[in-house]
């Protein structure tokens, strides 16, 4: 087609021009198809787009950027699952506003270039359409406006004069006091057996070690090794809104997220401060589990709960914008025991050997074959060794041959001790600080949130935070610090193997003494080295670059030096180079 070629309103040219707005009333149809159509259109229309059932129609708005309506009609789902949009006016100045915004080229927020709705999707003008078909009252303002959708094109434009909800008070959460009685695991007998040392954490008396952190280390290195990590909470949700609520609180794109895979991802509060980093694991087209960190178990079960029950505010600048998909969907926590023979706790199998361990439970070829072919995060449903498995390839170590295993919680200790036989190494909490130390991985409290309020792009995990998503919670937040940060996180090792180890809060210091960085873990290496990440400024963040750190510095007393003498013992910052943001692949 020439670039002087009339073209109909359902062909698609090189150059699209978009023809003049019009108050003519001419009722048109166009159809929206594609994997992405449901998605696009719930981001384009005012109205409810999940909520249609194939043979239902709403009657909908189309805004511009600015908030004015550019039309209003119908959205159909029909029995056969396309969408017909049904409009009375500038149907085709509309036509060609949705393939521009479908193939992410024109920008249709204000100031914001990151922000893209879903697509693409095929925009096709199918003729005229009686409007006697609808019954709608278009005097009434608020037609085809779904109140608990928490974003639309034009929603904040300068001109919208649609409805708006109700203003919600803010999330509250106080941490609970201390129990003196710790919570134990299913597993928390056989840890005894087995001689394990046992420390507090979360809440939990858990294993720090069985034999050494440096055993336990090595042996996922080389070989293998089996973690509880039961103490971690396991949600599900499920629902046709299951996807729309997930994207509303989580920074990673849901919907790029197909089923029998799973992702990284966080949850962060609206000031865009972490509340966790967990997992995402897709088991069905509408049907997800959430796996979250011990310490943030309950706090991340009462934000979830709330937000789904529209009772806090998601948005400091609309505190009535709601959450999507919250009315379409169920959540439930796996580990309580009301839901019965569905509970389901975690154990992480992880190192080189991991696989052959994991098949050498007996099981049918099927399920087996569909273990070996496990891509990295995916995950599958089997059976082996006579246990109902969850299992994603999925870890917190920094192995690509690793397992978590999901399984009902009084079966985990028969296969803990079965993959103790078949090979594992039983691992301690030590040694998983250790490996994700070493893999560069952050630590909620440590290289998240933490003393330095450090958000994803601090910790170096800012390819997990979908800024093309119109809102998540906590986004414009996250995005005003980002025009303003000036460090990241970064790996470091002692160059002297007997140095003694810093820790978090330490500083780093270059070699005029200005302190550059500040220590957020530390922990030892596969090569029996200090191994450790830090907060550090940019310009001192190039692999290679030699700093000091000044371990144990909140012990250290103060000093001008104005007072020393012969022999007086001075602290020195011990030498650390700046490795790799992660490890490299070893040849």
């Amino acid at each position: 087609i020439g670039i002087d070629t009339d073209v109909s309103m359902d062909e698609y040219p090189h150059i699209d021009y978009l023809q003049p707005l019009s108050d003519v009333v001419n009722w048109q149809t166009l159809a929206i198809s594609g994997e992405k159509a449901a998605d696009f259109l719930d981001a384009v229309l005012t109205a409810d787009v999940f909520m249609l059932r194939p043979g239902s129609v709403q009657p909908t708005c189309i805004l511009g950027t600015d908030g004015t309506e550019l039309a209003h009609g119908n959205v159909e789902l029909t029995q056969d699952g396309q969408y017909l949009l049904h409009i009375g006016q500038n149907a085709a100045y509309i036509a060609s506003w949705f393939r521009a915004l479908s193939d992410g080229f024109v920008m249709f927020e204000p100031n914001d270039p990151y922000a893209r709705v879903a697509g693409p999707v095929d925009v096709r003008h199918l003729g005229t359409v009686d409007p006697m078909r609808f019954d709608d009252d278009w005097s009434d303002t608020i037609i085809g406006y779904a109140g608990k959708k928490n974003y639309y094109v034009g929603r904040y434009g300068q001109n919208y004069r649609g409805p708006k909800n109700d203003d919600l008070p803010a999330f509250v959460w106080e941490e609970p006091q201390d129990s003196a009685e710790l919570k134990t695991t299913t597993l928390h007998a056989l840890h005894l057996e087995m001689g394990a040392k046992m420390v507090p954490f979360a809440g939990y008396d858990m294993p720090v070690w069985y034999s050494s952190v440096m055993n336990e280390h090595l042996a996922v290195r080389r070989s293998s090794g089996v973690f509880d990590v039961s103490h971690m909470g396991v949600f599900d949700l499920r629902g046709r809104g299951a996807a729309a609520f997930l994207n509303t609180v989580m920074t990673n794109d849901v919907d790029t997220l197909e089923v029998g895979s799973s992702h990284y991802t966080y949850l962060l509060d609206v000031n865009g401060q972490p509340l966790d980093d967990l997992m995402i694991y897709r088991l069905a087209h509408d049907y997800f589990l959430i796996v979250v960190n011990a310490s943030n178990n309950d706090k991340n079960w009462a934000w979830l709960k709330s937000v789904k029950n529209r009772s806090v505010m998601i948005d400091p600048s609309d505190t009535g914008r709601l959450a999507a998909g919250a009315d379409a969907c169920i959540l439930r926590d796996l580990r309580d025991r009301s839901v019965g023979a569905e509970m389901r706790v975690d154990l992480a199998l992880q190192g080189p050997e991991s696989k052959n361990i994991l098949l050498s439970l007996e099981g049918l070829d099927e399920d087996k074959q569909a273990v070996a072919s496990l891509p990295w995060a995916g995950v599958t449903h089997v059976h082996l060794g006579g246990f109902d498995l969850i299992v994603s390839r999925t870890g917190y170590t920094g192995e690509r041959t690793a397992y978590e295993l999901f399984i009902h919680p009084d079966s985990a200790p028969e296969l803990f001790a079965a993959l103790i036989e078949a090979g594992a190494t039983p691992c301690g909490l030590a040694a998983r600080d250790s490996l994700r130390t070493e893999a560069g991985l952050p630590l909620y409290g440590h290289e998240l949130a933490g003393p330095l309020n450090m958000n994803p792009a601090d910790a170096g995990f800012e390819n997990y935070v979908k800024l093309q998503k119109p809102f998540f919670v906590g986004r414009a937040a996250y995005l005003a610090h980002e025009r303003v940060r000036e460090a990241e996180v970064v790996r470091f090792r002692l160059e002297n193997k007997g140095a003694r180890p810093p820790h978090q809060g330490d500083p780093l210091v270059d070699g005029r003494g200005r302190v550059v960085g500040i220590v957020t873990s530390c922990s030892i290496d596969s090569d029996g080295y200090q191994l450790g990440q830090a907060y550090v400024k940019f310009d001192v963040m190039d692999e290679g670059t030699k700093l000091g750190v000044f371990a144990g510095a909140g012990k250290l007393k103060n000093s001008e030096f104005g007072g020393l003498n012969l022999g007086d013992k001075v602290t020195v910052p011990d030498s650390v180079v700046i490795l790799s943001r992660f490890p490299k692949a070893k040849k």
